[in-house]
């Protein structure tokens, strides 16, 4: 659940990171003093608060130990646009693949996303009262529409000769006499109260749900735009070109279609709601909270660090560095929403750097993340939490999805510690790829469980230390097949 980030303190961050990430107390410290920052900064004076530029941090730390899970967690908590991005998508001006300052616009689509749905939060109730007598009309055709029902509405009515078509009327007098328009008015208002009492009736058969079955016709906009092949570097993504607009040219009209009603009021209830928001205001509001409020993930920023003397390759990815630099010190991005400073954007970046180092890095950018902070690798201890503590904790997800073919999982807590000793040694002696190392292992011990649990419905199994032992003992003594199948 998504809270406002005003009202996130540093230790409830901590606190709300510490339910889906063991450990790594410092990245988690350092990334919720620098969130705390961004509200700090909103309640300082005009002047002061231009100066106040946001501290990026770099996190460096083996794959599999939370880097990118504390970058998607911070993503569901706060209320601040966010995005993730690969470093390693990103080429230098000149070579094929996506322009740095992409990364900008996917913020800026992220934010424009979010404010929306605010405001149709905000216009709701009222484009709901307007889809009700949408399918009212629907489902009462004719009934209930407005009619004159005033003497001068008779009077009008009377003065239209051959108005409705009907033979004889070119007959009739200018002006009825007083008791004729009485008479008429009468028939026009019973006509009325029992067009409204009918109304009424099928508004609360509506509401109750009891008319979700039936079928109506409704017009819905037809997306008949042309497929476009869009080409990384070309530039295109430069051009403020908004293909709603030449719907006109390319079809977008409207076509007749047969739904039932609760299907249509989910289609109409939407379209009302795109009428109630402004447009303007929705990319105003968008362009300052991705200014103000907005953090970008770079993950994997290690593989565009060159090392000294090298060449080859390396000379794109130095490109892509300097590329990146001028966004992270603060330039302007063209978006189809309208020019966009980062200046106040927050960076964080993320790497293994087990082939690089952070001094890697051309100094300027390096100057760019003043924050550093080192995530610890993985050992027993933790995988034994990661597998039971977290909220989404993987020997629940395992239990919960054998439990929906009626196999019930017991684990014994000698299993688990055997479990998270043999994740350790695997690391140490192969590849450290961190918890990831813990999804490979349960896969291979629940295997047959989980190949036939159709046919096991209704037990109870016990997962002991002499089960995994079984399972997993002979992959983990031999190394080379260790190596190959863990």
């Amino acid at each position: 659940m998504k809270r406002d980030l005003q009202d996130l303190t540093p230790k409830e961050i901590v606190k709300e990171l510490d339910r889906h990430i063991v450990g790594q107390l410092k990245a988690k410290k350092a990334v919720a003093i620098a969130l705390r920052n961004r509200t700090r900064r909103q309640k300082l004076s005009e002047d002061l608060r231009d100066e106040v530029a946001p501290k990026n941090i770099i996190m460096i730390g083996p794959t599999g130990v939370g880097k990118t899970e504390i970058a998607r967690r911070l993503s569901k908590l706060t209320g601040a646009p966010f995005t993730k991005v690969e470093a390693t998508k990103y080429t230098e001006v000149g070579y094929v693949g996506r322009d740095v300052e992409s990364m900008v616009r996917d913020l800026v689509s992220v934010a424009v996303s979010m404010v929306k749905t605010e405001m149709q939060e905000e216009v709701k109730e009222e484009a709901e009262r307007r889809t009700e007598d949408v399918l009212l009309d629907l489902l009462l055709p004719g009934v209930g529409k407005s009619r004159p029902t005033d003497k001068q509405g008779v009077a009008e009515k009377q003065a239209a000769p051959g108005a409705a078509g009907e033979p004889g009327e070119q007959e009739l007098p200018l002006l009825a006499p007083h008791g004729a328009a009485s008479e008429t008015e009468s028939d026009e208002r019973l006509t009325e109260e029992r067009e409204s009492r009918t109304r009424e009736k099928f508004r609360e058969k509506l509401r109750a749900g009891k008319l979700d079955d039936k079928e109506v016709e409704i017009q819905v906009t037809k997306n008949a735009s042309p497929a476009i092949e869009i080409f990384s570097g070309t530039g295109f993504e430069e051009m403020d070109l908004n293909l709603g607009n030449l719907s006109g040219l390319f079809g977008g009209k409207k076509k007749k279609k047969r739904t039932t009603v609760a299907r249509a009021r989910e289609i109409i209830l939407q379209e009302e709601m795109e009428k109630l928001v402004d447009a303007d205001q929705l990319s105003e509001l968008a362009r300052r909270r991705a200014e103000q409020m907005g953090i970008i993930f770079i993950d994997e920023i290690d593989k565009i660090a060159s090392k000294e003397g090298r060449t080859g390759g390396d000379v794109s990815r130095e490109g892509v560095q300097r590329d990146i630099l001028p966004i992270v010190e603060g330039s302007t991005v063209t978006t189809k929403h309208g020019m966009v400073d980062t200046s106040h954007i927050l960076f964080i970046a993320a790497g293994a750097f087990h082939t690089s180092k952070p001094s890697d890095l051309i100094p300027e950018l390096q100057g760019r993340f003043p924050l550093r902070v080192e995530l610890e690798a993985l050992e027993a201890d933790d995988f034994l939490q990661i597998l039971t503590q977290p909220k989404n904790a993987l020997i629940r997800q395992y239990t919960e999805l054998l439990a929906t073919e009626g196999v019930t999982l017991h684990w014994h807590e000698d299993a688990l510690r055997r479990l998270a000793e043999i994740a350790a040694s695997v690391n140490s002696k192969t590849e450290n790829i961190g918890a990831r190392r813990l999804h490979t292992i349960l896969e291979l011990l629940l295997e047959d469980i989980s190949f036939n649990a159709p046919d096991l419905s209704g037990q109870t199994i016990p997962i002991t230390a002499e089960y995994v032992e079984e399972r997993l003992g002979e992959v983990v003594q031999d190394q080379d097949l260790s190596r190959y199948i863990l």
